[in-house]
């Protein structure tokens, strides 16, 4: 994942940031159990949140310990765990796999060959598991890798391929929520697509890369269009947030939804105005 999807730490009380940190262990845990190493170090911001969201929505038993671990090897710290866990686990190594076999494809990274290779057999399983989900998250990959190979300069087809991923990612169930949720997560994806290829238009245009954002440019006003863009997505998506009945850690969801997310988007903006200035 890309990892836009973050809280704003300095606005979390302590007790907040610990939660949130006690559910990234308890992802990090359950990747490493389930995939082992090259599992473990596909984990994300962006599905971390995703794990927070749906355990307040669905309130499913969790686990408590307190653990010690390679990354945290002195003082034991806060893990959580529950079946949503392991759905997000199996999301995240699912999106890691195409996304490494997608690199390799197009730009020949032995790295990112290599991990897909270290993954096949297990993602055969999520794959089974999850038949339906995974070919519509296939079938919009291999779209936008299709457009972005032809230079499609609408950002919009792009960002609607992500859209549709991300709703099924976080349609973990058939259920009441299904179509709230739906809507959520294609505002969610189109959000990150587009801040993405904000984020990395300068590095893009420096190596002569594809990057749907360079027709867009040069019209007047162009950071604060996308700014505005990508206000309405989130918009979009806070919307139906408070319509569900989440409880649970509601204040360190909002955080996120309302400013973490916008904090990647600062640090890029900021980034092009030294740039503009030299």
């Amino acid at each position: 994942m890309y990892g836009y999807v973050v809280v704003n730490k300095p606005e979390l009380k302590i007790k907040e940031y610990d939660m949130y940190r006690s559910y990234y262990c308890g992802l990090c845990e359950e990747l490493l159990s389930d995939y082992g190493i090259n599992g473990q170090i596909s984990i994300s911001y962006d599905m971390t949140f995703l794990l927070v969201l749906l355990t307040g929505l669905y309130e499913p038993d969790t686990t408590y310990k307190e653990a010690r671990c390679i990354a945290h090897p002195v003082h034991k710290h806060p893990v959580r765990r529950n079946k949503i866990s392991a759905y997000v686990a199996d999301m995240n190594v699912l999106m890691t796999y195409y996304k490494c076999v997608d690199d390799w494809q197009d730009d020949r990274k032995l790295m990112k060959k290599l991990l897909a290779s270290s993954l096949t057999n297990k993602v055969k399983r999520i794959e089974k598991a999850y038949s339906q989900k995974a070919r519509i998250i296939k079938a919009a990959l291999d779209r936008m890798s299709e457009l972005e190979n032809n230079n499609e300069s609408n950002i919009d087809l792009l960002a609607e391929q992500f859209g549709v991923i991300m709703a099924q990612i976080l349609c973990m169930k058939n259920d009441e929520w299904y179509d709230t949720l739906k809507v959520m997560g294609n505002s969610l994806g189109r959000f990150i697509y587009i801040l993405d290829a904000y984020d990395d238009l300068l590095e893009d245009k420096k190596k002569g890369r594809y990057n749907a954002l360079r027709t867009y440019e040069n019209n007047k006003d162009f950071d604060i269009f996308i700014e505005n863009v990508l206000k309405s997505h989130m918009a979009q998506f806070a919307a139906g947030f408070e319509s569900l009945p989440i409880i649970e850690n509601v204040d360190l969801l909002r955080n996120v939804i309302y400013s973490g997310v916008f904090t990647r988007f600062g640090i890029a903006k900021n980034k092009r105005e030294q740039v503009e200035e030299v």
